[in-house]
């Protein structure tokens, strides 16, 4: 009847009706729909991390929902901003580089509201991880981590790649900086010799640089502290448990060097 009123023939009917587009699209409804409004806020106060939304659903609504569930309702709902596309990428053979920044963090200490310095390290082949926080981040604070991070990756790789931070670079910049002589003879025991990236190449360092969005996502989402120790605590107890659960790309035997 179709062909016969449009003066097409049969086939040419059958193909179109057969498109997704001559056919009305069915909205896909679940259970768990009723839930969005709950998800949808700790979605934004958990910075979009959904382990933690699945986590925090139960211990303040009681509500159990499947981590595939919650995954679909945010593509649903479009919660989630699309994600970048990698410009490049660098390899690095086990016990070659390690990565050390910091970076400011808002979080919650006691009944107070402040900004923290999250210094990391970040071992470029592994990709491990160790991280912690303290009220300011001077060269004292810089030794005090480094050997804390080191002695957690028990070792150290021969290079270590920062920024221009003047807490270890004296003067200079990228690969005409100068580091300060404490600093060099500090880390000198360990084996270990500073490198600066260049000035606007922060992917050379992505190593450290992506694992700060990690944190922020994961570890400060929806958690409190009660002081300084508490979070360094359950900084450490993060990187053992989640951060550094999974396994990864391990050397074979580097005996001093991870």
């Amino acid at each position: 009847m179709i062909a016969k009123q449009l003066k097409v023939s049969r086939n040419t009917v059958d193909k179109v009706l057969e498109t997704t587009a001559a056919r009305p699209k069915v909205s896909k409804k679940s259970g768990y729909d009723q839930h969005i409004g709950q998800v949808r806020e700790l979605f934004r106060e958990c910075q979009g991390n959904i382990v933690r939304v699945q986590e925090e659903l139960v211990a303040r609504y009681n509500v159990k929902i499947p981590y595939q569930s919650l995954t679909w309702l945010v593509r649903k709902y479009q919660l989630r901003n699309p994600a970048q596309k990698r410009a490049g990428r660098y390899h690095f053979e086990p016990g070659e580089e390690m990565q050390h920044d910091t970076s400011p963090h808002r979080l919650k200490l006691g009944n107070r509201l402040l900004t923290a310095q999250c210094a990391a390290l970040s071992l470029a082949y592994s990709r491990q991880l160790f991280i912690q926080y303290y009220p300011k981040f001077t060269r004292f604070e810089c030794k005090t981590f480094l050997t804390e991070a080191m002695a957690y990756m028990q070792g150290a790789c021969h290079r270590c790649v920062i920024d221009n931070t003047s807490v270890i670079v004296s003067h200079g910049a990228g690969p005409d900086a100068c580091f300060a002589p404490a600093m060099e003879a500090f880390v000198r025991i360990y084996g270990v010799k500073f490198m600066a990236h260049r000035i606007n190449d922060a992917n050379r360092k992505a190593r450290i640089e992506r694992p700060f969005d990690y944190v922020e996502r994961n570890f400060l989402s929806g958690r409190t502290f009660t002081d300084w120790h508490d979070l360094n605590l359950q900084a450490r107890q993060w990187c053992d448990q989640v951060a550094n659960r999974k396994p990864k790309l391990r050397p074979p035997d580097l005996g001093s060097s991870t």
